[in-house]
């Protein structure tokens, strides 16, 4: 079912507001400089007794003191959107032309707000801290924020995060135990040789026809070098290449992703590449050139955390959880995991467009039933011996 604005509610809840006030403000990855100073001003409008707030480049963490506390619990959410021109239906598109919260992190902030401030009006016996995290889309901020000065002393023993889901109908809540996302790696691959005049290409070398059969051969390495019972994606998503009709290109560049469900059939895949690269260079004479940019850890859900979650929403009868498949998609919340026990899971908010769409219009009913549901399992959480 599509959701227009006409199907919004005409009086929005707090949170919901929130949600539709950050989604006209999306900022690339470490510069979230407007989204930082909104988030900012509102959690200086709490009550700060509990309260202790911490920056790190564009990113926050909030210290939320429990009564008496014996552990620490942590949420975390995303912070930037993405270079994408939205053509949604809302009256509250994007401000900042070119960039939109695409994927959901608008939700997960505002979500994150809402936890927060039900535990700052409502104290829980342990502490929990809040991390807003910025440039998950790349270039990658959980890695450098897991080492930063300011959260060494606030690291949670245990941590939760969330992300949307257009493909499941809201009061619904999809995970599972062990892998739930993919090892990903962005690929950069320039090529050089030699440009010309169109009317003589034996005197150039032309970096669109090897581009293209680099491309080709790429695809190979899934076909015939990985495992057929194994998963993995080589997608090139972006090609340029020459100047001019005429002219014989001397450069071309391809931009992709790797994405696999093992970190061996990562370091097997990149080697291939190599091994490609090099005959290239060889069979076109030309020089290659790869980088592969922001690398992201799979998302490995604490096996016993998880299971603990999805019995205590099933007993609870708080939402309808799935346990899912794994999916390809590439997050950066899976170094956390790889730090501290926890999970992710997918909230449902039924929309037919994709992540990482320009349609794409989350249902805002599940941000107030995500509060609920978070908000309920710390307090459950801290009240277990």
């Amino acid at each position: 079912m599509t959701h227009s604005t006409s199907s919004i509610s005409a009086a929005p809840s707090p949170f919901v507001e929130i949600r539709r006030q950050l989604h006209q403000i999306p900022e690339p990855g470490f510069a979230e400089f407007k989204t930082q100073q909104f988030l900012l001003n509102y959690l200086h409008s709490l009550p700060q007794e509990r309260l202790e707030i911490r920056t790190w480049r564009t990113g926050i963490i909030v210290n939320v003191k429990g009564t008496s506390p014996k552990r620490r619990f942590g949420y975390r959410a995303d912070m930037d959107g993405l270079p994408i021109m939205e053509d949604t239906s809302y009256e509250f598109r994007s401000t900042h032309p070119g960039l939109m919260h695409a994927c959901g992190h608008d939700v997960h902030m505002s979500i994150g707000l809402g936890i927060l401030s039900r535990i700052v009006q409502n104290p829980i016996r342990d502490d929990i801290t809040f991390i807003f995290q910025p440039a998950e889309e790349g270039p990658g901020g959980a890695q450098p924020m897991l080492e930063c000065e300011e959260l060494q002393d606030w690291m949670p023993d245990q941590i939760v995060a969330l992300h949307i889901a257009p493909e499941y109908p809201v009061g619904t809540i999809a995970t599972k135990p062990g892998i739930l996302f993919a090892n990903t790696s962005e690929l950069f691959i320039d090529l050089t040789g030699k440009g010309g005049h169109a009317a003589y290409p034996h005197l150039a070398n032309d970096m669109v026809i090897t581009a293209c059969q680099l491309v080709s051969q790429l695809q190979t390495i899934i076909s015939r070098n990985v495992n057929p019972l194994d998963s993995a994606v080589i997608t090139i998503g972006k090609i340029e290449g020459g100047t001019k009709q005429n002219i014989i290109a001397e450069k071309s560049r391809l931009e992709g992703t790797i994405r696999t469900l093992s970190a061996a059939t990562m370091l097997l895949i990149k080697s291939r590449i190599e091994a490609l690269a090099d005959g290239m260079e060889t069979a076109y004479d030309c020089k290659v050139d790869i980088d592969y940019g922001a690398n992201y850890l799979q998302v490995f859900n604490h096996a016993e955390t998880t299971q603990a979650f999805m019995d205590w929403v099933r007993e609870t009868d708080t939402m309808k959880v799935i346990e899912c498949s794994e999916a390809m998609t590439g997050e950066d919340f899976g170094y956390f995991l790889e730090n501290i026990p926890g999970f992710m899971f997918w909230l449902g908010v039924d929309t037919p467009y994709g992540l990482h769409h320009s349609k794409i219009e989350p249902n805002e009913h599940a941000i107030d039933l995500a509060i609920e549901l978070i908000g309920s399992y710390f307090r459950w959480l801290s009240e277990q011996d």
